[in-house]
């Protein structure tokens, strides 16, 4: 199919553009940036008048439980909240029921989302069987049905030699290990330690859990030469380190989630399940670090950390509710609130949902644009149509994921897409200036 988007505002965070201009698609792949062709004859004309036009959103941490419900249809529902909040390539954890540590779940998984033709959806694979941290998995298998990465998801690795020995097998393959940083023993209460979770009663994670962790990371990194990825850094301690880190040269990169770049432990209020999360919420000067870092580079990404939760798991007492909430709807806008909140320019903001998320899944020497993220002639026609002066109210009835628990119930938040397309295909829209044309 070929497609021409005009009278766009044409913005590239990996190249700097920011410019009017049209996009023409061609075969799946971006033909052109700026104008059209001479001759060009698309088969269908979006008018994107008002709109900013942008690579689509590459979201590294997004859970679509499946396996493991696939009787609630929960793949169809959150690929398609993906492609309604302009992602078009997300990543997914391998804490599925069964976990992702067998070749055959992996091409399932694959096989289906690719049906759907929504989101593209780019799995890691266990770094142990049945995350159990004991025994590896086999990762080159794993690798060749699809994975991008291993990692433990939210289960801890309690043998450190085992850790060792999974990082040095994935070194000699150059796979990219992916650990959230939290030390399991001292990880195990729902609230951030801090005067607000002792007044409340709540179990406390010390800040220790990330930085003890991060600290046993980089020594395994030393040792093996593996390449990390950290996954939703929580504190202003577990920043500078990845900061020092990042200086001295280990192959480092790392994301936070929107819950951590807008929320502070204050937002619990009277017990709200809502904001029971993995990681928890933590006091306002880690907020603002994680701000900074996320600014400055030292943090790569912007997470949805999108974790559906059934009703009947989040209507419990706090401490008792599962932790998660739903993100993918979320994430443009609320990249679009920490722009504004922070002073920067869009070009330079949304770098961190679009170029510098695709980059962490490059492998070395490889073309990063080959996961999206760029308006690059050549690249993969996955875009999202967005107007940046349209404001919404996050509400159940407004999203489309099947979980509609969110700490941001009630916000208005700026920025709403307008259509989004993942390879030459329109995914998504909800604009009326979009026509055939023979």
């Amino acid at each position: 199919m070929t497609l021409l988007i005009r009278n766009a505002r044409l913005l590239d965070p990996a190249t700097g553009l920011d410019a009017p201009g049209a996009l023409a698609v061609a075969q799946g792949r971006i033909l052109a940036v700026g104008q059209a062709p001479a001759g060009f004859a698309p088969q269908r004309t979006i008018d994107a008048g008002g709109c900013i036009l942008m690579p689509g959103l590459v979201d590294l941490s997004a859970r679509l439980r499946e396996p493991g419900h696939e009787h609630e249809g929960m793949l169809a529902s959150e690929l398609a909240a993906a492609v309604a909040g302009g992602v078009t390539s997300l990543v997914c954890p391998p804490d599925t029921d069964p976990v992702l540590d067998e070749p055959g779940l992996v091409e399932m998984l694959r096989f289906r989302a690719q049906s759907l033709h929504q989101a593209r959806v780019l799995p890691l694979g266990a770094l142990t069987r049945g995350l159990q941290g004991e025994a590896l998995t086999e990762m080159v298998q794993l690798a060749e049905a699809g994975c991008v990465g291993f990692s433990q998801a939210e289960v801890g690795i309690a043998n450190t030699q085992v850790l060792m020995r999974a990082m040095q097998y994935a070194r000699s393959f150059g796979y990219t290990v992916w650990l959230r940083p939290q030390e399991m023993h001292l990880g195990k209460g729902v609230a951030a330690s801090g005067p607000l979770a002792t007044r409340m009663g709540l179990g406390g994670v010390p800040v220790a859990a990330e930085t003890i962790a991060l600290h046993t990371i980089f020594e395994l990194m030393r040792a093996t030469g593996a390449r990390v990825h950290l996954c939703r850094l929580s504190s202003a301690a577990g920043a500078e380190l990845v900061r020092q880190a990042k200086a001295q040269g280990l192959p480092l990169s790392a994301d936070v989630s929107i819950n951590s770049l807008h929320l502070t432990d204050m937002d619990i209020g009277f017990f709200d399940s809502r904001t029971r999360l993995n990681p928890p919420l933590r006091q306002q000067r880690d907020r603002e670090a994680l701000r900074a870092a996320l600014a400055d580079g030292t943090i790569d990404a912007l997470v949805s950390d999108h974790t559906p939760v059934g009703a009947d798991e989040k209507e419990l007492p706090f401490a008792q509710a599962e932790p998660g909430a739903t993100g993918l709807e979320l994430l443009l806008s609320l990249a679009l609130k920490w722009a504004t909140d922070s002073g920067l320019p869009l070009v330079e903001a949304l770098g961190c949902v679009t170029h510098r998320s695709a980059a962490v899944l490059a492998e070395p020497g490889q073309d990063i644009s080959h996961h999206g993220g760029h308006l690059r002639v050549g690249a993969p026609a996955d875009v999202c149509l967005f107007d940046p002066q349209a404001a919404w109210t996050v509400t159940g009835e407004a999203l489309r994921s099947q979980s509609k628990h969110t700490p941001f119930g009630g916000y208005e938040l700026p920025g709403r897409v307008r259509a989004t397309v993942v390879g030459g295909r329109v995914a998504y829209e909800a604009l009326p200036g979009a026509h055939g044309a023979a």
